[in-house]
């Protein structure tokens, strides 16, 4: 099975990925630094994260799940810096 998620962080801002082999411990890629500047030490010793399948296919292949991946970074806006941690592709404002 292979999978488009969303991860969702404390403060409300999301990071969208995909697995390829819907591995439950996955928590995908997202830039540790953008993420860590948004805690405080305190924050960080507390921290639940929830991850939803938003999307999942056992024949797509790995080209489709890509344009997924990005069809729904695009939807949920989570490219753009207020609102999640993905930065690809690069957000423009409308």
């Amino acid at each position: 099975m292979k999978v488009v998620y969303r991860i969702t962080y404390p403060n409300g801002k999301i990071y969208i990925g995909k697995d390829l082999t819907d591995s439950i411990n996955y928590f995908g890629s997202a830039n540790n630094d953008l993420i860590e500047k948004d805690f405080t030490r305190e924050q960080k010793r507390d921290f639940t994260i929830r991850k939803e399948i938003l999307w999942e296919s056992e024949s797509a292949t790995d080209k489709e799940v890509n344009k997924k991946e990005i069809e729904y970074i695009r939807l949920y806006e989570s490219n753009n810096p207020q609102i999640g941690y993905n930065r690809f592709p690069k957000f423009k404002e409308k």
